[in-house]
């Protein structure tokens, strides 16, 4: 069957070779909003897609107030969830047929950008369900134009072809993924990120570096890839704390967004790994942010691939100037996984989860193994026992019978 899933994994690497994925294109700041603007043509109105919460902190108001001056009429659907559901991607699509939309705006995080994803890809395909679009090109056409403008640095969503979906009838979480998901334009503003908690600041920033990691310790990376995801990586590891513990700090929350923006290009590419498989059925079964969830899963599963990812994170190592000439591959892994360790320290990232039910295990990891194989490139594989061991690590009854 590992055969059988390396060859799978060689077709896919095929495929973003010789196709190619589209690059959105990139602004920056608010003058970066004013360039993208000023090419909508103002008698086309636009579904703004965003959540409540970003509204009733005035995030959007700058954003809109732009949108006027340049008289973009524009109408406001703010009815997604952390987890978007189905239903918030039907909706969506209501509103932007009742108003005679022509494209889209996103202005969130990684849920508002792949519930927006989704309210297009249903736009182009009205025949087909949500669920009728699960898994690789069903969509197949291209979309509205689609401008993203993340509120967190960490899903890379701006840059991806899949956007994720909550069922919560089935309690799953999948993905759509299509070349056509890729949003059209991408702006980062700084200052949008300025007012994120330093929770969610750490969470969202660990979910950009799991990207990035599982892009270059994945089996399929090419040389663009592995650029992108070193730059992020570096990029992380020197700014990340800073905007943690310094929340209005514009260069780091800049920092920030161009590296969550460089993981998406790498990750969009080579696809994940297994910290990404089992974050996703903690979101699904309880509703956990997935940027936790990928912070709590990044070092058990960076451990259970063991010295056949050393000569990679040496390699991350080397191009983050943590090591010494002289020290050998395995030093300088270990060394990049202490950083990582007492990064997730500095942030407060805990070491379990305390709505893990151990009488879940079995289905959760079950689940993980269904979305990991075959599509995830990953290193080294994982068997449904081995998924349950590293999952029972982060209940609270593993963490308490440790200490004692």
């Amino acid at each position: 069957m590992h055969v059988f899933y390396r060859c799978y994994h060689f077709i896919l690497k095929c495929i973003v070779i010789f196709i190619g994925i589209p690059h959105p294109r990139l602004y920056q700041g608010y003058s970066g909003l004013e360039q993208w603007t000023a090419q909508w043509n103002s008698e086309k109105p636009v579904l703004v897609v965003s959540d409540a919460t970003l509204q009733k902190l005035g995030v959007l108001k700058q954003t809109l107030a732009q949108l006027d001056e340049k008289k973009i009429t524009w109408h406001l659907y703010t009815d997604v969830a952390p987890n978007p559901t189905i239903d918030n991607v039907e909706h969506g699509l209501e509103m932007y047929i009742e108003h005679h939309c022509t494209g889209i705006i996103a202005i969130g995080g990684g849920s508002v950008m792949d519930c927006a994803k989704l309210i297009g890809a249903r736009a182009v395909r009205p025949s087909k369900s949500v669920k009728q679009l699960k898994g690789l090109f069903k969509v197949l056409k291209s979309l509205p134009p689609l401008c993203a403008i993340p509120t967190t640095a960490g899903t890379g969503s701006e840059t991806t072809v899949a956007a994720v979906v909550n069922d919560p009838n089935t309690k799953t979480k999948y993905a759509v993924t299509d070349f056509s998901l890729v949003p059209n334009d991408a702006v980062l503003i700084g200052e949008l990120t300025q007012s994120v908690p330093d929770f969610i600041t750490a969470a969202t920033g660990i979910d950009a570096l799991t990207h990035a990691i599982e892009a270059y310790i994945g089996t399929i990376g090419l040389a663009f890839s592995n650029e992108k995801s070193l730059q992020a990586i570096d990029l992380i590891l020197k700014n990340l704390k800073v905007a943690y513990n310094e929340g209005d700090n514009l260069v780091a929350r800049e920092q920030m967004l161009l590296a969550s923006f460089y993981a998406g290009q790498a990750f969009t590419r080579t696809s994940v790994g297994y910290v990404h498989a089992i974050a996703h059925q903690f979101g699904a079964q309880y509703g956990t942010a997935h940027g936790l969830a990928n912070s709590v899963l990044l070092m058990p599963v960076l451990r259970f691939y063991g010295k056949v990812i050393y000569p990679k994170l040496a390699e991350i190592a080397d191009y983050c100037k943590l090591t010494q000439p002289q020290q050998s591959t395995e030093q300088k892994a270990l060394l990049l996984l202490k950083t990582f360790d007492d990064l997730l320290a500095s942030l407060a990232i805990p070491k379990t989860l305390p709505e893990i039910k151990v009488n879940d295990i079995s289905g959760i990891s079950q689940a993980a193994m269904k979305e990991a194989h075959p599509d995830y490139p990953v290193p080294v594989f994982m068997s449904h026992s081995q998924c349950e061991a590293i999952v029972l690590q982060l209940t609270q009854q593993s963490s308490q019978q440790s200490s004692q």
